[in-house]
């Protein structure tokens, strides 16, 4: 099975170098979606100006040693010089029996797999999730999910802030309400009351504020009391946060979280390392390095500070071991860090870093996926009305709510109801984010999200269990319609064409990092499947042959959807 546009790119760029020479079969085949046909390549208008022709003439040469033989219709020239493809109805039918017989749908695994570090999420000890880290959570899981489905070895890394001077504070904390006291809350999950707490109490009384200093430096010097202490709040925030991922779906295992505290033993030899490369210096009493290319409004070069002028270390310290633990120890090949874009300076210099200290080499690279913003109606930071940032875990239950209204109707039994409403509620809010490109901001609408129309996570659940009641009606497993595929119209047409863009979705996402290409390949795949329902009948086909045809383009659509919401971790329930 191969994507039409590779198949029709191929066959310009040979006509590119049959016509003008070896060296233009490089060119930009420039495939494109067209309105008076399948697609249309505007390979032409670029080579103009370099060729000295008219388009046109330029256009009129490729096709005469264009070879569409079995796969397009003679091809035409129309307007400034674009080239019409209309691919031939036998050739798209055989394609998609193709991909309908195919284990894994026509998608391959990448040519070279790579090892890949994906870090994303940002959880912390003692405090809980809140709306801004939906994003990074669900899109790098779903980044997670597409790279391993293309053969890619993939290392999840949520890196846990649970080290640092906030520690001190928080067992100060816990030994002045009492251990059961402590255990109660945080089993309650009231993390944030028990920060503020303890944030408060380390603000008002420099007394509390002096034994929490203290009590970093017995934690981070291995004291085992202080240690103990510290397992307790990791511990019941592990418990926290697993529940949260387990009912969002994500695919994150406590034994995925990357703590500030493993990385904590190798602070000292990446600094004395980074010191004898001569790339980390002493400034005002604190080790400091300087990647090129990053000064303040002064001119003057910006540091990282690898260790305090008390001896300290910051986060600083931290991404600089991570980043060289994953290049050098795990030797991944790739980075990816989904993270917000108020760490983009941060993540590079942390990424030149790497580079001058010789760990980040050219056989690797590192990138960050910029993650943007959830914001309110007017445009700001999705906050509550006292202005705090609004709980993951309040976002969830809310939505589900919300889908238990829209569905109430349909349902008799209490308990399938809870169940569907708990998988279009998580669905429509992760959909909802997905759909977005990573980078762009979105408002957060549940009426949208929840919406059994439009460019939503119901409307795709939606179309995989209209598409389930037509092989139940017909006795059948979507699994047995295996007959080869016929195209006796319009939307039999589209809709196969569009299931044929399956591979490249994924590799799209695979290579930018932006799953919303994904997200709005499979709403094009169900609006198409919607046109094809309603146009062409398939249980009461006239002709035995078109059922069985059209039946096995129901299940094709079907796998290609159920594929694509798993990889970008929808739940997708069997009925709606």
């Amino acid at each position: 099975m191969a994507d039409p546009r590779d198949v029709l790119a191929q066959r310009v760029s040979a006509a590119l170098g049959a016509a003008f020479g070896p060296e233009y079969e490089a060119a930009d085949p420039v495939i494109r979606p067209s309105s008076f046909a399948d697609y249309q390549s505007n390979a032409a208008l670029p080579l103009a100006k370099k060729l000295g022709r008219a388009p046109r003439d330029i256009a009129a040469e490729i096709i005469r040693h264009l070879d569409l033989d079995g796969v397009a219709e003679p091809p035409e020239v129309s307007g400034p010089g674009f080239i019409n493809l209309r691919l031939l109805p036998g050739w798209i039918a055989a394609e998609a029996t193709s991909e309908l017989l195919h284990p894994r749908l026509g998608v391959e695994p990448a040519d070279q797999a790579k090892l890949v570090v994906v870090d994303y999420s940002g959880p912390n000890v003692a405090k809980e999730l809140h709306v801004g880290h939906l994003r990074a959570t669900v899109v790098g899981d779903a980044v997670v999910r597409i790279l391993e489905h293309l053969g890619h070895t993939v290392v999840r890394a949520a890196h846990l802030g649970d080290w640092g001077t906030p520690f001190g504070m928080l067992i100060e904390h816990a030994l002045d309400i009492g251990e059961d006291a402590t255990r109660k809350q945080l089993a309650s999950g009231e993390f944030t009351a028990f920060y503020q707490s303890a944030r408060a109490e380390f603000d008002r009384e420099p007394g509390f504020a002096d034994r929490a200093r203290r009590r970093v430096a017995l934690l981070q010097g291995g004291e085992p009391e202080s240690r103990r202490l510290w397992q307790v709040l990791v511990s019941a925030s592990m418990e926290y946060l697993m529940a949260i991922y387990q009912r969002l779906g994500v695919t994150l295992t406590e034994a995925d979280m990357a703590p500030e505290s493993f990385y904590n033993p190798m602070l000292a030899d990446v600094d004395a390392e980074l010191e004898a490369a001569g790339i980390a210096v002493i400034s005002d009493g604190a080790l400091c390095a300087f990647p090129a290319g990053f000064t303040g409004r002064d001119g003057a070069p910006l540091p990282l500070m690898l260790r305090k002028s008390d001896g300290g270390y910051g986060y600083d310290t931290t991404d600089a071991a991570a980043i060289r633990y994953r290049l050098v120890d795990l030797h991944a090949r790739r980075l990816i860090y989904v993270v917000g874009s108020e760490q983009s300076q941060h993540l590079q210099m942390i990424f030149e870093l790497a580079r001058e200290a010789g760990w980040l080499t050219d056989g690797a690279s590192a990138e960050h996926a910029v993650i943007g913003l959830v914001t309110g109606a007017d445009g700001k930071r999705l906050k509550t009305r006292t202005g705090e940032q609004v709980k993951l875990a309040t976002l969830i239950d809310e939505a589900v709510e919300r889908a238990g209204r829209v569905i109430a109707d349909r349902y008799d039994d209490p308990g399938q109801r809870d169940q569907i409403a708990e998988a279009v509620g998580v669905g429509a809010l992760k959909y909802g984010d997905l759909s977005v490109a990573r980078d762009s901001s979105y408002i957060f609408d549940y009426d949208r999200m929840l919406a059994l129309t439009g460019n939503t996570g119901p409307y795709l659940q939606y179309a995989t269990a209209r598409i389930r009641s037509i092989f139940r009606r017909a006795g059948l497993e979507p699994a047995v319609a295996t007959t080869p595929i016929q195209i006796t119209g319009d939307a039999e047409r589209a809709l196969a064409l569009h299931l044929l863009g399956f591979g490249t979705a994924l590799y799209q996402v695979a290579e930018t990092t932006q799953p919303h290409l994904l997200a709005g390949f499979l709403f094009d795949v169900a609006s198409a499947f919607t046109t094809f329902y309603e146009q062409c009948p398939v249980l009461q086909a006239a002709d035995p042959s078109i059922r069985e045809s059209r039946l096995a383009l129901s299940a094709l659509t079907l796998r290609v959807l159920l594929t694509g919401l798993d990889l970008l971790g929808i739940p997708v329930p069997e009925r709606m």
